[in-house]
């Protein structure tokens, strides 16, 4: 069983370069619990990339770029099928320099 709400959706986030951005959401209760994996602008986000972590339903990057900036859509999966969640918009603005 895998139902169609997500407890907690993205929600848009708004950082500065070089500052640290998360991107949260809580996957739909089902049974068994569902994963989690996150797609970025509709491509999945491999775990590889060092600046990258995840714990539970949160995508935090430690030292965002402008290339961070996106929609982030996190998957729920679980054996008996995945849902996506609404997406959440990471805007990633230079730093001011004076």
């Amino acid at each position: 069983m895998l139902r169609d709400d997500f407890r907690q959706n993205p929600t848009d986030v708004v950082v500065a370069a070089g500052e640290p951005a998360i991107v949260e959401c809580q996957p739909p209760q089902g049974h068994p619990e569902p994963t989690i994996y996150w797609k970025k602008d509709k491509v999945r986000i491999h775990d590889k990339e060092e600046t990258i972590s995840i714990r539970g339903g949160k995508r935090m990057i430690s030292n965002t770029r402008k290339s961070d900036a996106g929609m982030y859509t996190c998957i729920g999966t679980n054996m008996v099928g995945e849902r996506d969640s609404d997406p959440g918009e990471l805007t990633v603005f230079g730093k001011t320099f004076f």
